[in-house]
């Protein structure tokens, strides 16, 4: 049996179970069954999942659009190559990429700025090129440098925006457009708070049945009783609850002249109509390329470019942390991935993508295993766009609502809260505070409040304990225990205020690797002090440190 290999692109033809957390295949469970992830093996489980992941995309990718004031079909071509052409070259098989809520307002702004919208595609096509020379560089490292209690609190994050988002739209309030995840509203006169207040006021009695039999359906169909019935459980529970709120809808528009869902009130999908495949290529933009004249251009490609790629690679993170099977996506490899994709969308007139948490937290659990299921949900996308607008614009934004909302809170259920709150302080408060930054900021600002104070606690935890003071009578001894940096001077110089005058100091650095300046410079002023209070010193293992790091050989 060949084992797995420790690299993250590693792909192993057969791993033992061992190895099973670092490759991206695994075991079941039992020692020594061998679980096979192959794309062909696992339609049965990525087809279902994929039509999830497309209910869910769809209404995502028009209200992106509209919320960025770009042609509703450019969020929609975004999702498409998304799925059908990243998720071939991606570097997880369970990411799912398309236009970002994170970065609408660049959009917005960029597409104004730039004085039209071929002009912004340009910079969609530079900001995939900058990307490819991303991946070149090995910059997909930088995702490994987050903590995880940040990463799980944006997990948590999006769970709880999703339900707070979803419940407007669940009762009937569908003023918002959907794929907006910040606190305030665009208008910026009301908030995600005061939003649920007007909608529980102005609760619509025909989305409250849809959506009370949607969520009953969804419940109910993860109970193992009715998963142990086979013909049950070869139907997908969101797609049961598409078809019946359709079916629900145009029962109530026959029976009742003013009891039912309009779609002029924005209460229904809303997808362009296009009549054949040749009216769609009439609708795609193409980029101007006379603006790569224009320095502006650079300076979008480039914040697109940084803002895009990090959120993918935090993205990334968080799938691998949901993923059943423990596998390591390659993060580089998807930077890649991401290049491609943005320069195919912006040469056809799509919206820039990333690697997308929503659409890709509703894969893994909707049951997708592999690549396919996000291949599947961009050519429903493409299908549907050509073909079936017509029929999708029946469904009720309220069935989409229950699905998301059940989605969510399976991305923050209470037991994550108690079991970060059992992990300690150090965990518990990057955790809650980026998980209260997001669902009252928005996705960026958020995740930088998250880092800032988990760099924080972080910087704690390495400098306790790096440095031992002890004595006899008048000898002290000084041991650094692990190498020193600039985050360990606050507890050496603590250390060194405690010795007093008229003593013998032993300075030990022989369990130290490295010595940076900033603890020579300590060290060196100390003892400049120290001739003055008669405290004798001598330094063991750390001497030849100090003239390494101060630039002798």
């Amino acid at each position: 049996m060949q084992t797995a290999t420790q690299e993250k692109t590693g792909v192993s033809e057969n791993i033992t179970p061992e190895s099973s957390a670092n490759t991206s295949g695994n075991t079941n469970g039992n020692l020594g069954v061998h679980l096979d992830l192959s794309p062909q093996r696992n339609l049965q489980s990525d087809l279902p999942a994929g039509l999830v992941v497309f209910l869910v995309a769809l209404p995502l990718c028009l209200g992106i659009a509209l919320a960025s004031g770009a042609p509703l079909i450019g969020g929609v071509i975004s999702g498409i190559i998304g799925g059908i052409v990243v998720a071939f070259v991606s570097g997880s098989e369970l990411s799912v990429s398309g236009p970002a809520a994170g970065l609408t307002v660049i959009v917005a702004a960029a597409i104004t700025s730039l004085g039209s919208y071929q002009n912004f595609l340009t910079a969609v096509v530079l900001s995939g090129a900058l990307q490819l020379v991303f991946s070149i560089m090995r910059a997909g490292i930088l995702g490994d440098y987050v903590p995880s209690s940040v990463i799980r609190g944006m997990l948590s994050a999006i769970g709880v925006v999703i339900i707070l988002k979803q419940i407007p739209h669940a009762l009937g309030r569908d003023t918002d457009f959907e794929g907006d995840f910040s606190f305030l509203e665009p208008s910026g006169h009301t908030n995600t708070i005061t939003e649920i207040m007007r909608s529980v006021a102005s609760a619509n009695p025909e989305a409250l049945i849809i959506t009370g039999l949607s969520l009953a359906i969804l419940l109910l169909w993860e109970r193992p009783r009715v998963q142990s019935i086979r013909v049950l459980k070869m139907i997908p529970a969101p797609l049961l609850v598409v078809v019946l709120g359709i079916v629900l809808n145009e029962s109530f528009r026959a029976v009742f002249s003013n009891f039912y869902l309009r779609a002029e009130d924005g209460h229904l999908v809303q997808l362009p109509l296009v009549q054949n495949p040749r009216l769609l290529l009439a609708q795609l933009h193409f980029p101007n390329f006379a603006a790569l004249l224009e320095p502006a251009v650079y300076t979008t490609a480039l914040t697109l470019a940084i803002v895009a790629s990090l959120e993918t690679l935090l993205s990334l993170e968080a799938v691998d942390k949901l993923d059943p099977y423990k596998r390591i996506s390659d993060a580089n490899k998807e930077l890649r991935a991401q290049g491609i994709g943005n320069i195919i969308s912006g040469m056809l007139g799509g919206l820039p993508m990333t690697s997308v948490i929503v659409r890709s937290s509703a894969n893994v659990y909707a049951g997708g295993r592999t690549r396919m299921a996000a291949v599947f949900h961009g050519v429903l996308l493409l299908v549907s766009v050509v073909f079936l607008a017509s029929v999708l614009n029946l469904i009720p934004l309220a069935s989409l609502a229950s699905i998301l909302i059940v989605v969510g809170y399976k991305l923050t259920p209470p037991k994550l809260y108690r079991q970060m709150y059992a992990a300690g302080r150090e965990q518990f408060f990057p955790f809650i505070v980026t998980v209260v930054a997001i669902v009252f900021t928005d996705l960026l600002t958020g995740i930088a409040i998250g880092l800032c104070l988990g760099m924080f606690f972080v910087i704690r935890s390495n400098h306790q304990l790096a440095v031992t003071l002890v004595n006899i009578d008048n000898y002290y001894l000084l041991r650094f225990t692990k190498d020193m940096t600039f985050i360990n001077k606050n507890e050496l110089k603590a250390k060194l205020r405690r010795i007093p005058s008229d003593t013998y100091l032993l300075i030990d650095g022989s369990k130290a690797r490295f010595i940076d300046a900033d603890i020579y410079g300590t060290i060196a002023e100390f003892a400049e002090a120290a001739s003055f209070k008669n405290i004798q010193i001598e330094y063991k293992s750390f001497e030849a440190k100090i003239i390494n790091v101060s630039g002798g050989h």
